[in-house]
């Protein structure tokens, strides 16, 4: 009976992710207005990533603004002020920019889509070249990443090879409310790349919402991006 429980579960899932695959996700955002995330280092809030959407018909833009500081003993040791703009047009990622001043050092974005090559155009701090349309930006707001195999730095253009597994369904308790969730593991596919550069992420997706409600990674310390608020239309 378990056995046959736990297949059916599985299966469910799929279904899950080939019907979501099957119509344009761009569109389970069309009510949103904000989605607002804490960051934090070890247990402290340390900072915010917040994006905005702007609906407007075939087109959507997400503008997303991430600050945060690491301080120890009243020294800063690490930041991050960074704004990001992303604009779809039915369904297809067609620009992307970004600015970010990491500690001292600018970092930034600047993404075409050419539409005759069908292929993403990128110039940026660690990058400069092409890339497979099917990639996405790498921000939290887009349940998308947990079908991409690749994925482009939001801070600096590079292109990195990912792969999604899933973990298990849970229930998780964030700012006293439940969310009935499931658990991914997100990685890098090449194991060639520095040890601080890889991939290595879990996610809690909330699919009934179609929104990440939590990240958690270990860099340094351990890092969590918690869905604070929602705001829609």
């Amino acid at each position: 009976m378990k056995i046959k429980l736990k297949f059916i579960v599985i299966i469910i899932f799929f279904l899950t992710i080939i019907i979501s695959k099957s119509y344009s996700y761009t569109a389970h955002y069309k009510n949103f207005k904000k989605i607002e995330m804490d960051i934090y280092r070890n247990g402290e809030l340390i900072g915010f990533s917040i994006y905005e959407f702007i609906n407007n018909g075939n087109i959507l833009e997400v503008i997303n603004k991430t600050e945060f500081k690491v301080k120890v003993l009243g020294v800063k040791l690490f930041s991050i002020n960074s704004i990001g703009k992303e604009k779809y047009e039915n369904d297809q990622l067609i620009e992307f920019k970004s600015e970010t001043l990491q500690n001292r050092k600018k970092k930034f974005v600047n993404l075409k889509f050419d539409q005759q090559l069908k292929i993403f155009k990128i110039v940026g701090s660690s990058y400069e070249g092409t890339a497979n349309k099917n990639n996405i930006v790498g921000n939290w707001w887009n349940h998308k990443i947990l079908t991409a195999t690749s994925q482009i730095s939001p801070l600096s253009g590079s292109v990195k090879q990912q792969e999604v597994t899933f973990i298990s369904r849970e229930i998780i308790n964030i700012n006293g409310k439940n969310f009935e969730v499931d658990l991914f593991k997100l990685k890098s596919t090449d194991d060639n790349l520095e040890a601080d550069k890889r991939l290595d992420f879990d996610i809690w997706y909330d699919s009934k919402n179609n929104i990440i409600v939590k990240v958690e990674y270990n860099r340094l310390g351990k890092w969590q991006y918690i869905l604070k608020n929602i705001k829609k239309n």
